[in-house]
């Protein structure tokens, strides 16, 4: 791999000619206006967002600085996330993370293969809120780059807005499949993107994206911030899906739940599932202790 130009850039700053240009939550912009050999800068603050680079030539340097909440006295972050899903087409760059000065490949280019793309792979990282850590894309070299095109979402989190399962928590290997306790479980049912009543109707599992897809049949949607479950027809019923870990081994049973959890990438990912009658239980003695952080209306 060729990091002469991440060496000349990391090792003498002025050595190399860059641009420098405060991003939104999203970037698109051509490599065409690049001179050679140079670095462009920008920042990514947002949430949430994309990137889009057209035609790749020369590189990108994008710090990360998640945004804390403005007017709102919370403490540090014990830790600081990131997660990047490249586009099924893309193509034309090599993207890198650097952390506190030193480079590691975080996705190559794909090589050609002729079949239909499969599902994007998601790279999840954290760091500490001290540490410098940036994206760097370095275009590859084509001798045609009309139909390149350097593309990947993003997502920014922190833990200071009190969730206590995060997509990127929960993806890991301590805390993926390991069951909320009643703390959580309340938190959960206040903070989480989806909290949902209803049934497992089926369980498929992909192999290749190591994930398991819970077919979900809903008898009463509390909350979704976005339309992940669907009613459908005259039924009372509404459907989505619910994503996990391949190696938490879920499989359908019966029983009713009450499934929470937050978007990632626009699906559903599992925080915590208590049984309902087990999550009424928790609830009611919260209630009674005037410990619950929130309202839910029980039926």
């Amino acid at each position: 791999m060729q990091l002469h130009v991440w060496i000349l850039y990391l090792g003498c700053l002025c050595s190399v000619s860059c641009s420098y240009r405060e991003s939104q939550c999203s970037w698109r912009e051509s490599g065409l206006s690049l001179d050679a050999g140079s670095v462009k800068q920008a920042v990514l603050r947002c949430a949430e967002g994309s990137v889009e680079w057209l035609y790749p030539a020369g590189a990108l340097r994008f710090a990360l600085v998640p945004r804390q909440p403005p007017a709102v006295p919370v403490p540090e972050p014990r830790l600081l996330t990131a997660c990047i899903k490249p586009a099924a087409s893309f193509s034309g760059a090599q993207l890198y993370l650097e952390k506190d000065g030193e480079l590691e490949l975080l996705l190559p280019e794909p090589r050609p293969s002729g079949g239909p793309a499969g599902r994007p792979r998601v790279h999840c990282f954290s760091w500490l809120p001290r540490q410098k850590v940036a994206l760097f894309l370095q275009a590859t070299p084509h001798q045609d780059i009309s139909r390149r095109i350097a593309a990947f979402r993003y997502e920014l989190r922190g833990d200071w807005d009190g969730r206590l399962a995060l997509p990127l928590n929960k993806l890991s290997a301590d805390g993926a499949c390991r069951p909320c306790n009643d703390t959580e479980i309340l938190m959960a049912a206040c903070t989480s993107d989806f909290v949902v009543r209803g049934n497992i109707r089926m369980v498929g599992n992909d192999a290749e994206l190591q994930e398991s897809v819970i077919g979900i049949s809903a008898t009463r949607v509390y909350r979704q911030k976005f339309t992940l479950f669907h009613a459908h027809g005259r039924s009372v019923r509404s459907l989505g899906d619910i994503r996990v870990p391949l190696s938490c081994g879920v499989k359908p049973g019966p029983g009713t739940f009450l499934f929470m959890g937050w978007v990632h990438f626009g699906d559903a990912w599992l925080g915590c599932a208590p049984r309902y009658k087990d999550f009424k239980q928790v609830y009611e003695a919260a209630i009674g202790a005037r410990e619950n952080p929130c309202e839910i209306a029980l039926e």
